[in-house]
């Protein structure tokens, strides 16, 4: 953690909130001791459940529970811990801010667009049809946006898309109808 908050332009790290608290807890304190007072202090993140995993993958590596449960314990652990916020799906946003407060930063996986395209019943037009890849856990960005997170992870919806430009121009657009309006 000292040498990774010291590079420049870093702007966001995170560690593995199942690490628990005292692996937290130094992770905080080696970025608060590394730099000095007035320099500006990368974010700190804690990975809750990854977005791939649903609850029975949860139960096969010996995690009781849903992940909805559990993702909220950890992102109280992490703000217990000195963390500024976790990494979390789309579908636990709304709770961790509600048990972690606003300031709490939420960064969200698991993110594909509505789609282009053929929609049940033959009609053309925006379907809410999803690639998953292997995540189990996904909504769109309009969805994680009016959730709640700060912050969106969209990478193959982007770098696999036919045209990545377009894609990320349509991304941009979907976000940008979800956000507040003044």
């Amino acid at each position: 953690m000292a040498s990774a908050v010291g590079l420049p332009g870093v702007r966001l790290l995170d560690v593995h909130a199942l690490g628990g608290l005292e692996m937290m807890r130094a992770a905080a304190k080696a970025r608060d001791e590394t730099l000095p007072a007035k320099a500006e202090q990368p974010k700190l993140l804690a990975i809750t459940v990854l977005t791939s995993m649903d609850n029975a993958a949860l139960r096969g590596v010996g995690i009781a529970g849903p992940a909805s449960r559990r993702v909220v314990q950890l992102a109280r652990l992490a703000k217990k811990s000195g963390m500024d916020g976790v990494v979390a799906s789309p579908h636990e946003v709304r709770a961790i801010r509600r048990a972690c407060g606003k300031d709490f930063l939420i960064v969200v996986p698991g993110i594909r667009p509505v789609v282009s395209g053929e929609s049940k019943g033959g009609r053309k037009g925006k379907t809410s049809g999803h690639k998953t890849d292997d995540q189990a856990r996904i909504a769109t960005p309009a969805e994680a946006i009016r959730a709640g997170a700060d912050y969106l992870v969209i990478g193959r919806p982007i770098t696999g898309a036919p045209d990545p430009e377009a894609a990320a121009r349509a991304i941009v657009e979907e976000i940008s109808s979800a956000l507040p309006r003044d």
